[in-house]
């Protein structure tokens, strides 16, 4: 296997991990969510709070730097249109991506103690809870755009 082969796939896996791990963790903190069970949501954002630093920080990390790397191993300028806007997209969901971290462990820590005094989930809990809930279809959006232009490659907008 070539060395352009071995980067390529380390990124494509990478993607797959970014969209997989917000699609399955913006499924699970939805049904936790639902049942309102504030012993469930805490363990259920703890879980995805771990799955986050685990696998999301990591791809996080990754991903520019195999795609740098992979545009530099196959002959493409960082200013091709298509990485322009990918990494202007990534931009915008790192912008959306970093504040919901920090809900993420405010609504554990926040169902942690509704469960531990047997309590209801505070307001402050369903305020952050929409917040992180409305951050999540931009930054799900720009990734699959993402996608879209890792595929594609257009040379400009369709006209």
């Amino acid at each position: 296997m070539t060395l352009l082969l071995v980067v390529k796939l380390a990124h494509v896996i990478g993607a797959a991990v970014l969209l997989g791990t917000g699609a399955g963790i913006a499924f699970f903190m939805v049904m936790a969510n639902r049942t309102g069970d504030a012993r469930l949501i805490a363990h259920t954002a703890g879980v995805v709070v771990l799955a986050d630093t685990l696998f999301t920080a990591t791809a996080v990390v990754l991903q520019p730097l195999t795609g740098l790397w992979l545009a530099s191993l196959s002959g493409y300028g960082l200013t091709e249109f298509w990485i322009l806007c990918s990494i202007g997209l990534y931009g915008v969901t790192g912008l959306f991506w970093l504040p919901v971290v920090w809900i993420q462990l405010r609504l554990r820590m926040l169902a942690r103690q509704a469960a531990d005094a047997a309590a209801p989930l505070p307001p402050a809990y369903h305020r952050l809870w929409r917040i992180w809930f409305v951050c999540g279809f931009p930054a799900f959006a720009a990734v699959l755009a993402i996608f879209w232009l890792m595929i594609a490659r257009p040379a400009a907008w369709p006209a």
